[in-house]
């Protein structure tokens, strides 16, 4: 077995289609994969024409809150027609088109218009501050992405609008009540010290998180060795996935990412009593 546990589609932050992601995780060997796409499960609703051999397991990646901490939750194996993660999809995706359209108003007092129009071609259920960053960039008002967000998008940026997230609680709950497993999303990512990873990872246990992500695209060795060592002080299972968004992006791809060590991979998300595909 070889799994990509996280990645994302054009329905979301991603750049390709679903039958692209199967397609590329059967070319690099994998035999489950997730798509797991920000708030939305369109990837999931929308027909398939061949699945390349693959064992397609049903995925979410929710944002939500912790403490100030925007956090990222992976819900494997869900039912994703369950009425109550369909009302809190809804309500992140309308929220996320909310936010552009304050962005846009800023954008546009500023001489940037155009926005919405742009975002409107594209194939995303939800939108994010990613998709306006390619805006920016391709209008010519920024040289790159990371520009986009020091100018425009990052905290201090002219068009930063604050968002505040469902409870991270809330969000354990809902992939629960939809059959998922949770899963803690790439920990090492956030801008937390060692203490308040720690305390993060506490609370995820506490509210009945199930496991979380110990590899991922891009991990440093280090980081990859301290988060297994967290998963298993605190008795989680662990997950591993690419993060893959785009095939131009030479530091990912689908499959690819450092194997986690013999001790961990006992502990896997697979391994789960209601782990079932």
């Amino acid at each position: 077995m070889k799994a990509d546990l996280h990645c994302h589609s054009y329905y979301s932050d991603g750049n390709h289609a679903p039958d692209f992601l199967l397609k590329r995780a059967a070319e690099n060997g994998v035999t489950h994969l997730a798509i797991t796409d920000h708030d939305c499960t369109t990837a999931l609703e929308k027909p398939l024409d061949d699945y390349y051999g693959l064992q397609l397991i049903p995925g979410i990646e929710v944002s939500c809150q912790w403490e100030t901490q925007e956090i990222h939750l992976i819900g494997l194996g869900i039912d994703w027609e369950n009425t109550e993660l369909k009302n809190i999809l809804y309500k992140q995706q309308t929220a996320r088109r909310s936010r552009c359209e304050a962005i846009n108003q800023i954008l546009e007092a500023n001489g940037i218009e155009g926005l919405l129009d742009y975002l409107d071609a594209l194939a995303s259920t939800t939108f994010t501050r990613s998709h306006i960053a390619d805006f920016l960039v391709l209008s010519g008002h920024t040289k790159n992405k990371q520009k986009a967000f020091k100018q425009y998008l990052g905290k201090k940026g002219k068009a930063y609008v604050p968002f505040t997230w469902i409870p991270l609680y809330e969000a354990i709950n809902a992939i629960h009540n939809a059959a998922g497993l949770t899963v803690l999303a790439h920990p090492g990512r956030y801008s937390l010290n060692k203490r308040k990873l720690e305390a993060l990872i506490t609370h995820f246990k506490a509210n009945e998180g199930d496991g979380m992500e110990v590899s991922y695209g891009g991990i440093d060795p280090l980081m990859q060795r301290h988060l297994e060592q967290l998963a298993e002080s605190a008795s989680l299972f662990i997950s591993v996935g690419s993060d893959f968004h785009n095939a131009e992006a030479h530091w990912t791809d689908i499959g690819k990412f450092p194997t986690p060590s013999p001790a961990a991979i006992k502990n896997a998300i697979w391994n789960h009593p209601r782990w079932h595909f």
